[in-house]
Protein backbone atom coordinates (compact mmCIF):
# COMPACT_ATOMS: atom_id res chain seq x y z
CA UNK A 1 0.00 0.00 0.00
CA UNK A 2 1.04 3.46 -0.87
CA UNK A 3 2.65 5.66 1.90
CA UNK A 4 0.03 7.91 3.59
CA UNK A 5 1.51 11.15 2.80
CA UNK A 6 1.43 10.02 -1.31
CA UNK A 7 -2.16 9.43 -1.21
CA UNK A 8 -2.44 12.94 0.20
CA UNK A 9 -0.44 14.20 -2.35
CA UNK A 10 -2.77 12.69 -4.92
CA UNK A 11 -5.46 14.37 -4.04
CA UNK A 12 -4.05 17.59 -3.83
CA UNK A 13 -2.85 16.46 -7.70
CA UNK A 14 -6.55 15.73 -8.91
CA UNK A 15 -7.83 18.81 -7.57
CA UNK A 16 -5.07 20.81 -8.89
CA UNK A 17 -6.69 21.82 -11.89
CA UNK A 18 -9.31 23.57 -10.03
CA UNK A 19 -6.64 25.80 -8.32
CA UNK A 20 -5.98 29.26 -10.30
CA UNK A 21 -6.70 28.32 -13.89
CA UNK A 22 -5.75 31.05 -15.42
CA UNK A 23 -2.25 30.26 -13.40
CA UNK A 24 -0.59 27.14 -14.75
CA UNK A 25 2.44 27.55 -12.88
CA UNK A 26 1.04 28.26 -9.79
CA UNK A 27 -0.39 25.10 -10.00
CA UNK A 28 2.57 23.14 -10.14
CA UNK A 29 4.54 25.18 -7.79
CA UNK A 30 2.05 24.34 -5.33
CA UNK A 31 2.24 20.63 -6.17
CA UNK A 32 6.12 20.93 -6.09
CA UNK A 33 5.48 22.26 -2.48
CA UNK A 34 3.60 19.95 -1.04
CA UNK A 35 5.32 17.23 -2.33
CA UNK A 36 8.41 18.32 -0.60
CA UNK A 37 5.68 19.28 3.30
CA UNK A 38 4.71 15.85 2.99
CA UNK A 39 7.62 14.56 2.61
CA UNK A 40 9.40 15.84 5.55
CA UNK A 41 6.47 15.57 7.22
CA UNK A 42 6.50 11.74 7.06
CA UNK A 43 9.57 11.52 8.39
CA UNK A 44 8.97 12.85 11.95
CA UNK A 45 7.02 9.37 12.51
CA UNK A 46 3.33 10.92 13.05
CA UNK A 47 0.75 7.40 14.31
CA UNK A 48 -0.45 6.40 11.00
CA UNK A 49 -4.30 6.62 12.24
CA UNK A 50 -3.66 10.17 12.62
CA UNK A 51 -2.23 10.36 9.11
CA UNK A 52 -4.96 8.57 7.31
CA UNK A 53 -7.56 10.45 9.74
CA UNK A 54 -6.15 14.21 8.01
CA UNK A 55 -6.22 12.55 4.88
CA UNK A 56 -10.51 11.69 5.34
CA UNK A 57 -10.42 15.45 6.36
CA UNK A 58 -8.37 16.42 3.19
CA UNK A 59 -10.60 14.97 0.82
CA UNK A 60 -13.69 16.16 2.16
CA UNK A 61 -12.63 19.92 2.26
CA UNK A 62 -11.34 19.60 -0.94
CA UNK A 63 -14.50 18.28 -2.07
CA UNK A 64 -16.60 20.80 0.09
CA UNK A 65 -14.49 23.58 -1.66
CA UNK A 66 -14.37 21.92 -4.97
CA UNK A 67 -17.00 19.70 -5.42
CA UNK A 68 -17.12 15.98 -5.55
CA UNK A 69 -14.39 14.13 -7.95
CA UNK A 70 -16.03 12.13 -10.88
CA UNK A 71 -15.61 8.31 -9.64
CA UNK A 72 -12.67 6.68 -11.25
CA UNK A 73 -14.32 3.25 -12.94
CA UNK A 74 -13.07 0.26 -11.19
CA UNK A 75 -10.57 -2.40 -12.84
CA UNK A 76 -13.35 -4.97 -14.30
CA UNK A 77 -11.07 -6.66 -16.39
CA UNK A 78 -12.77 -6.98 -19.60
CA UNK A 79 -12.39 -9.69 -21.43
CA UNK A 80 -9.66 -10.59 -24.21
CA UNK A 81 -11.20 -12.24 -26.98
CA UNK A 82 -11.23 -12.62 -30.29
CA UNK A 83 -13.27 -13.90 -32.69
CA UNK A 84 -10.41 -14.63 -35.34
CA UNK A 85 -7.68 -15.71 -32.83
CA UNK A 86 -7.07 -16.24 -29.67
CA UNK A 87 -4.84 -13.97 -27.86
CA UNK A 88 -1.83 -16.92 -27.91
CA UNK A 89 -1.98 -17.94 -31.25
CA UNK A 90 -1.04 -15.75 -34.41
CA UNK A 91 -1.76 -16.68 -38.21
CA UNK A 92 0.88 -16.73 -41.29
CA UNK A 93 0.41 -14.81 -43.73
CA UNK A 94 0.02 -16.34 -47.37
CA UNK A 95 1.85 -15.50 -49.71
CA UNK A 96 2.84 -16.21 -53.40
CA UNK A 97 4.51 -19.69 -53.97
CA UNK A 98 8.41 -18.49 -54.36
CA UNK A 99 7.99 -15.88 -51.17
CA UNK A 100 5.98 -18.86 -49.07
CA UNK A 101 9.35 -21.01 -50.11
CA UNK A 102 11.84 -18.81 -49.17
CA UNK A 103 10.10 -18.35 -45.94
CA UNK A 104 9.47 -21.70 -45.15
CA UNK A 105 12.96 -22.57 -45.63
CA UNK A 106 13.96 -20.15 -43.05
CA UNK A 107 10.95 -20.80 -40.51
CA UNK A 108 12.19 -24.85 -40.39
CA UNK A 109 16.11 -23.18 -39.48
CA UNK A 110 15.03 -20.62 -37.17
CA UNK A 111 11.77 -21.63 -35.48
CA UNK A 112 13.33 -24.50 -34.27
CA UNK A 113 16.14 -22.82 -32.46
CA UNK A 114 13.54 -20.47 -30.70
CA UNK A 115 10.75 -23.03 -30.24
CA UNK A 116 13.86 -24.83 -28.38
CA UNK A 117 14.79 -22.02 -26.41
CA UNK A 118 11.31 -21.57 -25.62
CA UNK A 119 10.70 -24.83 -24.36
CA UNK A 120 13.74 -24.60 -22.38
CA UNK A 121 12.50 -21.25 -20.91
CA UNK A 122 8.81 -22.83 -19.76
CA UNK A 123 10.53 -25.85 -18.40
CA UNK A 124 12.87 -23.63 -15.58
CA UNK A 125 9.66 -21.10 -15.16
CA UNK A 126 7.65 -24.49 -13.92
CA UNK A 127 10.34 -26.34 -12.47
CA UNK A 128 11.50 -23.66 -10.40
CA UNK A 129 11.37 -23.32 -6.37
CA UNK A 130 8.96 -20.26 -5.33
CA UNK A 131 10.30 -17.15 -5.12
CA UNK A 132 13.33 -18.21 -7.25
CA UNK A 133 14.56 -16.56 -10.51
CA UNK A 134 15.95 -19.90 -12.01
CA UNK A 135 16.58 -23.32 -9.84
CA UNK A 136 20.37 -23.03 -10.43
CA UNK A 137 23.15 -22.73 -8.39
CA UNK A 138 24.61 -19.76 -9.79
CA UNK A 139 20.59 -17.95 -8.96
CA UNK A 140 22.11 -18.37 -5.39
CA UNK A 141 25.24 -16.46 -6.40
CA UNK A 142 23.47 -13.74 -8.20
CA UNK A 143 21.22 -13.09 -5.20
CA UNK A 144 24.41 -12.91 -3.11
CA UNK A 145 25.82 -10.06 -5.36
CA UNK A 146 22.90 -7.93 -5.07
CA UNK A 147 22.94 -8.23 -0.87
CA UNK A 148 20.00 -10.21 -1.14
CA UNK A 149 17.11 -7.26 -1.72
CA UNK A 150 14.02 -7.46 -2.98
CA UNK A 151 12.80 -6.04 -6.02
CA UNK A 152 10.12 -3.76 -3.98
CA UNK A 153 13.60 -2.09 -2.06
CA UNK A 154 15.36 -1.65 -5.32
CA UNK A 155 12.50 0.26 -7.25
CA UNK A 156 11.30 2.09 -4.19
CA UNK A 157 10.71 5.63 -6.13
CA UNK A 158 9.05 8.29 -3.94
CA UNK A 159 10.57 11.47 -3.88
CA UNK A 160 9.94 14.24 -6.41
CA UNK A 161 12.90 15.36 -7.94
CA UNK A 162 11.82 17.76 -10.47
CA UNK A 163 8.78 18.94 -12.03
CA UNK A 164 8.36 20.45 -15.68
CA UNK A 165 5.06 22.28 -16.57
CA UNK A 166 5.85 23.91 -19.95
CA UNK A 167 3.81 22.02 -21.68
CA UNK A 168 1.07 22.53 -18.87
CA UNK A 169 -2.09 22.11 -20.36
CA UNK A 170 -1.78 20.29 -23.46
CA UNK A 171 -1.31 16.63 -23.22
CA UNK A 172 2.46 14.87 -23.13
CA UNK A 173 2.04 11.54 -24.89
CA UNK A 174 5.49 10.49 -25.01
CA UNK A 175 8.88 11.12 -23.31
CA UNK A 176 12.32 9.79 -23.25
CA UNK A 177 15.73 9.75 -21.75
CA UNK A 178 18.62 9.68 -24.21
CA UNK A 179 20.25 6.63 -24.68
CA UNK A 180 23.08 6.11 -21.83
CA UNK A 181 22.71 9.08 -20.47
CA UNK A 182 21.58 9.91 -16.73
CA UNK A 183 20.51 13.41 -17.05
CA UNK A 184 19.17 13.83 -20.67
CA UNK A 185 15.41 13.47 -21.21
CA UNK A 186 13.41 14.59 -24.06
CA UNK A 187 9.25 15.30 -24.66
CA UNK A 188 6.67 15.63 -27.07
CA UNK A 189 3.30 17.75 -26.40
CA UNK A 190 0.35 17.60 -28.30
CA UNK A 191 0.85 21.89 -28.21
CA UNK A 192 3.28 20.95 -31.27
CA UNK A 193 6.35 21.16 -29.76
CA UNK A 194 9.33 18.86 -28.22
CA UNK A 195 11.43 19.83 -25.56
CA UNK A 196 14.92 18.63 -24.38
CA UNK A 197 15.69 18.76 -20.69
CA UNK A 198 18.59 18.33 -18.67
CA UNK A 199 18.65 17.30 -14.73
CA UNK A 200 22.29 18.13 -14.19
CA UNK A 201 23.82 20.41 -13.00
CA UNK A 202 21.25 21.51 -10.68
CA UNK A 203 18.52 22.94 -11.18
CA UNK A 204 17.05 21.13 -13.60
CA UNK A 205 15.63 23.31 -16.85
CA UNK A 206 14.87 23.19 -20.65
CA UNK A 207 17.75 23.14 -22.43
CA UNK A 208 15.95 23.64 -25.73
CA UNK A 209 12.77 23.43 -27.24
CA UNK A 210 12.07 21.94 -30.84
CA UNK A 211 9.78 24.37 -32.65
CA UNK A 212 8.38 23.90 -36.06
CA UNK A 213 5.71 21.38 -36.35
CA UNK A 214 2.04 22.80 -37.62
CA UNK A 215 -0.04 20.26 -35.35
CA UNK A 216 0.09 18.38 -32.24
CA UNK A 217 3.66 16.27 -31.95
CA UNK A 218 2.44 12.50 -31.58
CA UNK A 219 5.90 10.25 -31.36
CA UNK A 220 9.94 11.20 -31.34
CA UNK A 221 13.15 8.63 -30.71
CA UNK A 222 16.71 9.86 -29.72
CA UNK A 223 19.48 8.46 -32.41
CA UNK A 224 22.08 5.67 -30.61
CA UNK A 225 24.45 8.87 -30.51
CA UNK A 226 21.52 10.95 -29.15
CA UNK A 227 22.78 13.67 -32.15
CA UNK A 228 19.56 13.47 -33.57
CA UNK A 229 15.74 13.07 -33.09
CA UNK A 230 12.67 12.42 -35.07
CA UNK A 231 9.25 13.34 -34.61
CA UNK A 232 5.71 12.82 -36.02
CA UNK A 233 3.01 14.87 -36.02
CA UNK A 234 -0.68 15.01 -36.93
CA UNK A 235 0.61 18.42 -39.28
CA UNK A 236 1.53 14.95 -41.47
CA UNK A 237 5.17 15.38 -41.36
CA UNK A 238 8.31 13.69 -39.94
CA UNK A 239 11.10 15.83 -38.79
CA UNK A 240 14.91 15.42 -38.07
CA UNK A 241 15.88 17.95 -35.45
CA UNK A 242 19.28 18.41 -34.12
CA UNK A 243 19.61 17.87 -30.47
CA UNK A 244 22.08 20.69 -29.75
CA UNK A 245 20.47 23.50 -31.03
CA UNK A 246 17.29 22.47 -31.59
CA UNK A 247 17.05 23.31 -35.56
CA UNK A 248 15.08 21.23 -38.09
CA UNK A 249 17.60 19.43 -40.02
CA UNK A 250 14.84 18.01 -42.80
CA UNK A 251 11.02 18.17 -43.17
CA UNK A 252 9.93 15.44 -44.93
CA UNK A 253 6.47 15.57 -45.54
CA UNK A 254 3.53 11.77 -45.64
CA UNK A 255 3.01 11.51 -49.76
CA UNK A 256 -0.97 10.36 -48.72
CA UNK A 257 -1.12 13.67 -46.45
CA UNK A 258 -2.16 11.22 -43.46
CA UNK A 259 -0.91 12.10 -40.06
CA UNK A 260 1.64 10.64 -38.75
CA UNK A 261 1.16 8.68 -35.25
CA UNK A 262 4.56 6.91 -34.36
CA UNK A 263 7.69 6.57 -35.34
CA UNK A 264 11.16 4.13 -34.62
CA UNK A 265 14.64 4.29 -35.63
CA UNK A 266 16.31 0.62 -37.10
CA UNK A 267 18.25 0.15 -34.07
CA UNK A 268 21.42 -1.35 -36.06
CA UNK A 269 21.21 1.37 -38.94
CA UNK A 270 19.92 5.30 -37.66
CA UNK A 271 20.40 6.07 -40.98
CA UNK A 272 16.33 4.28 -41.47
CA UNK A 273 13.51 5.05 -39.50
CA UNK A 274 9.87 3.42 -39.68
CA UNK A 275 7.37 5.63 -39.73
CA UNK A 276 3.21 4.41 -39.25
CA UNK A 277 0.24 6.60 -40.74
CA UNK A 278 -3.20 6.99 -39.94
CA UNK A 279 -4.33 5.57 -43.33
CA UNK A 280 -2.97 2.22 -42.09
CA UNK A 281 0.26 2.43 -43.38
CA UNK A 282 3.59 1.15 -41.91
CA UNK A 283 7.02 2.76 -44.24
CA UNK A 284 10.78 2.71 -44.14
CA UNK A 285 12.18 6.17 -44.54
CA UNK A 286 15.94 6.97 -45.79
CA UNK A 287 16.21 10.10 -43.17
CA UNK A 288 19.83 11.14 -45.03
CA UNK A 289 18.01 11.68 -48.12
CA UNK A 290 14.10 11.63 -46.74
CA UNK A 291 12.94 9.29 -49.55
CA UNK A 292 11.21 6.37 -48.58
CA UNK A 293 12.77 2.76 -48.73
CA UNK A 294 11.82 0.49 -51.71
CA UNK A 295 9.95 -2.38 -50.38
CA UNK A 296 9.67 -0.87 -47.02
CA UNK A 297 6.12 -0.75 -46.98
CA UNK A 298 2.95 -2.48 -45.94
CA UNK A 299 -0.65 -2.16 -44.92
CA UNK A 300 -1.99 -3.03 -41.33
CA UNK A 301 -6.02 -3.07 -40.18
CA UNK A 302 -5.98 0.03 -38.48
CA UNK A 303 -4.20 3.43 -37.56
CA UNK A 304 -0.69 2.19 -36.63
CA UNK A 305 0.00 3.42 -33.07
CA UNK A 306 2.81 1.33 -32.17
CA UNK A 307 6.17 0.15 -33.20
CA UNK A 308 9.03 -1.87 -31.66
CA UNK A 309 12.01 -3.67 -33.08
CA UNK A 310 13.52 -6.45 -31.05
CA UNK A 311 17.56 -5.86 -30.25
CA UNK A 312 19.19 -7.33 -33.27
CA UNK A 313 16.60 -5.11 -35.48
CA UNK A 314 15.21 -8.09 -37.19
CA UNK A 315 11.77 -8.12 -36.55
CA UNK A 316 9.70 -5.03 -36.19
CA UNK A 317 6.34 -5.24 -34.48
CA UNK A 318 2.78 -2.73 -35.23
CA UNK A 319 -0.19 -2.18 -32.96
CA UNK A 320 -3.14 -0.50 -34.69
CA UNK A 321 -6.25 1.02 -33.09
CA UNK A 322 -8.24 -2.62 -34.78
CA UNK A 323 -6.42 -4.59 -32.05
CA UNK A 324 -4.16 -6.50 -34.23
CA UNK A 325 -0.22 -6.90 -33.22
CA UNK A 326 1.83 -7.78 -36.52
CA UNK A 327 5.43 -8.75 -37.11
CA UNK A 328 7.82 -8.02 -39.73
CA UNK A 329 10.66 -9.20 -41.05
CA UNK A 330 13.30 -6.62 -41.81
CA UNK A 331 15.59 -6.87 -44.65
CA UNK A 332 18.92 -5.48 -42.86
CA UNK A 333 20.36 -5.14 -46.23
CA UNK A 334 17.86 -3.46 -48.48
CA UNK A 335 15.27 -2.01 -45.74
CA UNK A 336 12.42 -4.53 -47.27
CA UNK A 337 9.91 -5.58 -44.64
CA UNK A 338 8.12 -8.64 -45.04
CA UNK A 339 5.06 -9.57 -43.15
CA UNK A 340 5.19 -12.49 -40.83
CA UNK A 341 2.55 -12.83 -38.42
CA UNK A 342 -0.82 -11.37 -36.95
CA UNK A 343 -2.27 -11.48 -33.13
CA UNK A 344 -5.48 -9.68 -32.66
CA UNK A 345 -5.19 -9.04 -29.20
CA UNK A 346 -8.94 -7.48 -28.71
CA UNK A 347 -11.27 -6.53 -31.95
CA UNK A 348 -11.24 -2.84 -32.04
CA UNK A 349 -8.90 -2.00 -29.02
CA UNK A 350 -5.76 0.23 -29.81
CA UNK A 351 -2.45 -1.48 -29.33
CA UNK A 352 -0.76 1.85 -27.55
CA UNK A 353 1.80 0.64 -26.67
CA UNK A 354 4.70 -2.03 -27.91
CA UNK A 355 8.19 -2.86 -25.78
CA UNK A 356 10.40 -5.80 -27.15
CA UNK A 357 13.17 -7.33 -24.65
CA UNK A 358 15.38 -10.08 -25.26
CA UNK A 359 16.35 -10.82 -21.66
CA UNK A 360 13.84 -10.90 -19.17
CA UNK A 361 17.10 -11.61 -16.06
CA UNK A 362 20.30 -12.43 -16.87
CA UNK A 363 19.97 -16.03 -15.97
CA UNK A 364 16.68 -16.64 -18.12
CA UNK A 365 16.98 -15.92 -21.95
CA UNK A 366 13.26 -15.14 -22.92
CA UNK A 367 12.07 -12.99 -25.47
CA UNK A 368 9.21 -10.99 -24.61
CA UNK A 369 6.91 -8.15 -25.72
CA UNK A 370 5.32 -5.69 -23.40
CA UNK A 371 2.22 -4.11 -24.76
CA UNK A 372 -0.95 -1.92 -23.42
CA UNK A 373 -4.28 -2.66 -25.45
CA UNK A 374 -6.67 -0.94 -23.56
CA UNK A 375 -8.19 -3.67 -22.22
CA UNK A 376 -7.69 -2.58 -18.15
CA UNK A 377 -4.66 -5.18 -18.54
CA UNK A 378 -1.31 -5.04 -18.89
CA UNK A 379 -0.27 -7.96 -21.10
CA UNK A 380 3.11 -9.54 -21.18
CA UNK A 381 3.70 -12.22 -24.39
CA UNK A 382 6.34 -14.34 -24.97
CA UNK A 383 8.50 -14.58 -28.53
CA UNK A 384 8.11 -17.84 -29.83
CA UNK A 385 10.15 -17.91 -33.03
CA UNK A 386 12.27 -15.92 -35.01
CA UNK A 387 8.97 -14.85 -37.35
CA UNK A 388 7.90 -12.93 -33.95
CA UNK A 389 5.03 -14.97 -32.92
CA UNK A 390 3.55 -14.45 -29.68
CA UNK A 391 1.86 -16.36 -26.87
CA UNK A 392 0.81 -14.81 -23.73
CA UNK A 393 2.49 -15.59 -20.90
CA UNK A 394 0.82 -12.91 -17.93
CA UNK A 395 -1.46 -9.96 -17.83
CA UNK A 396 -1.98 -7.62 -14.93
CA UNK A 397 -4.29 -5.46 -13.91
CA UNK A 398 -4.21 -1.55 -14.66
CA UNK A 399 -6.98 1.13 -15.67
CA UNK A 400 -6.67 1.24 -19.23
CA UNK A 401 -9.91 1.61 -21.41
CA UNK A 402 -9.24 4.13 -23.93
CA UNK A 403 -6.27 6.58 -23.62
CA UNK A 404 -3.02 5.85 -25.34
CA UNK A 405 -1.02 4.82 -22.33
CA UNK A 406 2.60 3.25 -22.71
CA UNK A 407 5.00 1.08 -20.44
CA UNK A 408 8.59 0.38 -20.21
CA UNK A 409 10.52 -2.99 -19.54
CA UNK A 410 12.94 -1.43 -16.31
CA UNK A 411 16.54 -1.35 -18.55
CA UNK A 412 19.12 -2.68 -16.07
CA UNK A 413 18.89 -6.75 -16.06
CA UNK A 414 18.97 -7.37 -12.30
CA UNK A 415 20.58 -9.82 -10.33
CA UNK A 416 17.98 -9.37 -8.06
CA UNK A 417 14.80 -11.99 -7.75
CA UNK A 418 12.46 -11.28 -10.31
CA UNK A 419 12.20 -8.63 -13.02
CA UNK A 420 10.17 -5.49 -12.90
CA UNK A 421 8.08 -3.76 -15.96
CA UNK A 422 6.59 -0.28 -15.35
CA UNK A 423 3.51 1.13 -16.88
CA UNK A 424 1.21 4.61 -16.77
CA UNK A 425 -2.55 4.31 -15.99
CA UNK A 426 -5.85 5.99 -16.32
CA UNK A 427 -6.17 6.38 -12.67
CA UNK A 428 -3.25 8.56 -12.12
CA UNK A 429 -0.70 6.01 -10.91
CA UNK A 430 2.84 4.69 -12.01
CA UNK A 431 2.70 0.90 -11.14
CA UNK A 432 5.42 -1.17 -10.84
CA UNK A 433 5.41 -4.87 -11.63
CA UNK A 434 7.34 -8.28 -10.95
CA UNK A 435 6.54 -10.26 -14.40
CA UNK A 436 8.21 -13.21 -12.32
CA UNK A 437 5.65 -12.96 -8.85
CA UNK A 438 2.36 -14.92 -9.06
CA UNK A 439 0.82 -13.52 -6.58
CA UNK A 440 0.40 -9.77 -5.26
CA UNK A 441 2.57 -8.69 -8.42
CA UNK A 442 2.38 -5.11 -7.85
CA UNK A 443 6.30 -4.09 -6.52
CA UNK A 444 5.60 -0.03 -6.24
CA UNK A 445 2.45 2.62 -7.10
CA UNK A 446 3.31 5.93 -7.79
CA UNK A 447 0.75 8.85 -6.79
CA UNK A 448 1.68 12.72 -7.65
CA UNK A 449 -0.17 13.21 -11.14
CA UNK A 450 -3.38 15.31 -11.51
CA UNK A 451 -4.99 13.37 -15.21
CA UNK A 452 -3.71 10.06 -16.84
CA UNK A 453 -0.09 8.52 -16.52
CA UNK A 454 0.02 8.66 -20.52
CA UNK A 455 4.35 7.46 -20.48
CA UNK A 456 7.28 6.74 -18.80
CA UNK A 457 11.31 6.39 -18.88
CA UNK A 458 13.84 5.41 -16.81
CA UNK A 459 17.85 6.92 -17.06
CA UNK A 460 20.14 4.42 -17.76
CA UNK A 461 21.23 3.82 -13.89
CA UNK A 462 17.50 3.64 -12.65
CA UNK A 463 18.66 6.24 -9.93
CA UNK A 464 15.31 8.35 -11.69
CA UNK A 465 12.63 7.76 -13.47
CA UNK A 466 10.21 10.24 -15.28
CA UNK A 467 5.89 9.86 -16.33
CA UNK A 468 4.17 12.44 -18.05
CA UNK A 469 0.33 12.84 -18.10
CA UNK A 470 -2.50 14.37 -19.88
CA UNK A 471 -2.53 17.60 -18.24
CA UNK A 472 0.88 18.24 -19.43
CA UNK A 473 3.13 17.99 -16.28
CA UNK A 474 6.19 15.84 -16.16
CA UNK A 475 7.24 14.80 -12.82
CA UNK A 476 11.01 13.23 -12.16
CA UNK A 477 10.77 10.86 -8.99
CA UNK A 478 13.91 9.67 -7.65
CA UNK A 479 14.99 6.37 -6.00
CA UNK A 480 14.47 6.33 -1.99
CA UNK A 481 18.09 6.67 -0.68
CA UNK A 482 18.31 3.53 2.26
Amino acid sequence: MAAVWQQVLAVDARYNAYRTPTFPQFRTQYIRRRSQLLRENAKCGFEPGLRRQYLRLRSQLLALRYGPLSEQSSFRASSVRSSRTTLDRMEDFEEDPRAQGARGHRRSVSRGSYQLQAQMNRAVYDERPPGSLVPTSVAEASRAMAGDTTLSENYAFAGMHHIFDQHVDSAVPRLQFANDDKHLLACCSLDGTLSIMTLSPPPASVKVTLKGHGGPVTDFAWSLSNDIIVSTSLDGTLRIWNTEDGRCIREVRDPESSELLCCTFQPMNNNLTVVGNSKHHLQVVNISTGKKVKGGSSKLTGRVLSLSFDAPGRILWAGDDRGSIFSFLFDMATGKLTKAKRLVVNEGSSICSISARSWISREARDPSLLVNACVNKLLLYRVVDNEGTLQLKRSFPIQHGSQLVHSIFCPLMSFRQGACVVTGSEDACVYFFDVERNTKAIVNKLQGHGGPVLDVSFNCDESLLASADSTGMVIIWRREQK
